[in-house]
């Protein structure tokens, strides 16, 4: 069975940004690109409305993402892209449309004056309820943005990858977060940034006050762990140049501040089998907010 590269289209400006990543997402996997547009069929009474009719719905329905999969053949002559139309709801339909895939793509507006994501109640329940992989893209989003400057200091594509940044949480990270991090830092021929934020028990806060010493302990205590949770995986990508953060404060801040130079950020997510409610886990929750790249979400029991 061939696993594809999923990405939801809703003819918004941060779809066709997250269909291009998506594009070229799966031109690295050498997968074929499915596109899936859905749309929830208007009301009859707006159906029936003055231009907001059958000709509208017409319009958004079939023009716009037939232009976009054109656009995306167009600009990856080599890549495989398919267009899938359902009707139904996004929070519903794009969880089972990603089923099997190797991951599911989706836009996001950016936010006025901050760096990071708008992320709407429909864009956290399709990321709460798929087991794959989920990419958010933000608006505007260029092939510009994951490259390192040219010697010059101008952003091109032709220039090599900036690294991937990984949150690993030493308590509950999962091998699929690490796997995920580690196999697209060597699809990308980049670095890998693995960043632990910690906090001191509440009843060290007290000795360490009075005993420096203690405090440098735990410090060599806290990067020795992430660095012997690494060590296999390094082995497994020896081409990976994997550069450990072990810091002391809150894990969310350390991610975000390290995505400003990032080609992707990875975080992990817990799967919860409760049907009620869209719990995503604060450090993930913030990451989405206001990471400036791209952020890919890893479900792990």
């Amino acid at each position: 069975m061939v696993r594809t590269v999923v990405v939801g289209l809703d003819g918004l400006h941060e779809s066709r940004a997250a269909a291009e990543w998506a594009a070229r997402e799966a031109t690295l996997r050498g997968a074929p690109l499915r596109i899936v547009h859905v749309w929830e069929p208007m009301p009859e009474p707006l159906a029936q409305a003055h231009l907001l009719g059958k000709e509208t719905e017409a319009h958004w329905r079939e023009r716009i993402p037939r232009e976009a999969a054109d656009s995306i053949k167009l600009h990856h002559p080599g890549l495989d892209v398919t267009l899938e139309q359902i009707s139904g709801r996004a929070g519903e339909v794009l969880p089972q449309a990603a089923e099997g895939a190797e991951m599911l793509v989706l836009g996001s507006r950016g936010m006025s004056g901050v760096g990071g994501f708008l992320i709407g109640a429909v864009g956290q329940a399709v990321i709460a309820h798929t087991d794959v992989p989920v990419v958010l893209v933000r608006a505007g989003e260029q092939a510009t943005d994951e490259h390192e400057p040219d010697p010059g200091g101008v952003p091109s594509a032709a220039t090599g990858f900036r690294p991937v940044v990984v949150g690993v949480d030493l308590d509950g990270s999962p091998d699929t977060v690490l796997a995920f991090a580690f196999e697209e830092a060597n699809r990308r021929g980049t670095g890998l940034e693995a960043v632990h934020g910690w906090s001191f028990p509440p009843y060290y806060v007290y000795g360490l006050v009075a005993d420096p010493e203690w405090h440098a302990e735990l410090v060599r205590q806290e990067a020795a762990r992430l660095t012997e949770a690494l060590k296999p995986w390094q082995q497994k990508y020896p081409s990976v140049d994997v550069i450990p953060h072990s810091r002391l404060g809150s894990a969310d801040e350390h991610l975000v501040d390290a995505a400003r130079a990032a080609s992707l950020v990875v975080v992990g997510r817990r799967i919860r089998r409760h049907p009620f409610g869209v719990h995503l886990g604060p450090v993930t929750h913030a990451v989405l907010h206001h990471a400036t790249a791209p952020v890919a979400v890893v479900a792990h029991d």
